[in-house]
């Protein structure tokens, strides 16, 4: 899809710790038993396999998402169903051999390529056999998932979009900072649902911060993915590069101040400049919509409460980030922020062993972690008559 090769190899290694971490989850799966509050019976809790689950994976991280979903359902003991995204089919058929040669017995992953996405889902959903359906896509394309499983009564898992701020405080380390917001703003060209946004930044400290940003933006090299130096390979397709174009502009006509780049650049390959846009107004396109692309639009706040408000501003809450030494205002902003997932004095907050996802509509349910298989995991509750009731 276009990552430059160093990312790729980040993904493989990414995608391989759910295989690893769902591996030694399958032996902590429990339940319990117990004795009633009266006394009179015994309790008997197990868990079993949801059953039948169809993947929706999509096109920015092709391994790591299917790896994400596949990984628990095989430690919880479900079949599945994945269709990948039509622009990247060949890394999940490539990841469903290596698990057949690994021993993964046939008919448990079917992997399914299609260009017609609704014709095939369609079906699966309305499939009485089916028992759950995990979801990573847009929020738009989630709303009418979770309305096609509402006559089946499906599990769902939904990993929908997100518009994540990227909070800097005057007291913050600003080197760190910037380290941050390249790794949050600029992973995978800025094509990732926890990608930075929004970066919010307190007044006193705004020039400087646009400045140490600018000069790193500058320096990104942009190439094809299989380049040893790219940092920033093209964007997925014609569409994307169009749409994030039109929310820098739409930025500047509504008063942003263009501090670098601005325009694509040549191909072949969907290529746009890394871009830093400043002063941007809270009612711009571009701070209400994801991006999905290497642009960065600074804003500025005076107080933390500003700080939070324009954070909440959103319907979605995936991730937040924040910059900060203080450690009180820190949690105070893992209470206040609306959000899944914080990042505070980082700007990458995946990993396998963390429950990842997030409220309000950037989603339900969490992938990875200890949470992560109970979202494959069924409840079965069994009472037992008093075992001394006869003796």
């Amino acid at each position: 899809m276009g990552k430059p090769l160093a990312e790729s190899l980040g993904e493989v290694a990414y995608g391989a710790e759910f295989l690893r971490w769902f591996s030694e989850e399958t032996v902590r799966v429990s339940g319990r038993f117990a004795t009633a509050p009266d006394g009179r019976s015994r309790l008997l809790v197990t868990k079993h396999p949801v059953g039948p689950s169809l993947f929706i994976t999509p096109w920015n991280f092709p391994l790591a998402m299917a790896t994400r979903k596949i990984a628990p359902a095989i430690a919880a003991g479900c079949t599945m169903v994945l269709k990948p995204a039509a622009l990247t089919p060949l890394t999940a058929l490539l990841f469903a051999q290596v698990l057949q040669e690994a021993g993964l017995p046939d008919g448990v992953l079917n992997v399914i390529q299609t260009t017609r996405a609704g014709a095939v889902t369609g079906p699966l959903i309305t499939d009485p056999r089916l028992r759950k359906l995990s979801f990573t896509g847009s929020t738009e394309v989630g709303r009418r998932m979770l309305k096609n499983s509402a006559d089946q009564v499906l599990r769902v898992s939904m990993e929908l979009g997100g518009n994540a701020p990227f909070i800097v405080f005057d007291d913050a380390d600003l080197d760190k900072a910037v380290d941050g917001a390249m790794l949050a703003k600029m992973r995978n060209g800025g094509e990732a649902c926890t990608a930075a946004n929004r970066l919010l930044v307190q007044e006193s400290v705004s020039a400087e911060f646009a400045a140490r940003l600018t000069d790193r933006m500058r320096n990104h090299a942009v190439a094809r993915g299989t380049d040893p130096d790219s940092k920033i390979g093209p964007l997925v397709d014609e569409g994307t590069r169009t749409k994030v174009h039109e929310l820098v502009t739409a930025s500047i006509e509504a008063g942003a101040t263009l501090a670098l780049g601005g325009n694509s650049i040549e191909g072949p390959g969907y290529f746009y400049q890394p871009t830093v846009l400043t002063n941007v107004p809270a009612t711009a396109r571009i701070m209400h919509e994801e991006i999905f692309g290497p642009v960065a639009p600074i804003m500025t706040f005076s107080t933390e409460a500003e700080a939070v408000e324009l954070a909440n501003d959103t319907e979605y809450g995936l991730v937040a980030y924040a910059y900060t030494r203080d450690l009180n205002r820190g949690l105070r902003l893992a209470e206040e922020l609306e959000v899944g997932m914080l990042g505070l004095n980082t700007g990458i907050v995946s990993n396998p062993a963390a429950p990842f996802g997030g409220v309000k509509q950037s989603g339900l349910g969490r992938e990875g972690g200890f949470e992560g298989i109970e979202e494959y995991l069924e409840t079965r509750y069994v009472g037992i008559s008093d075992p001394f009731e006869d003796a």
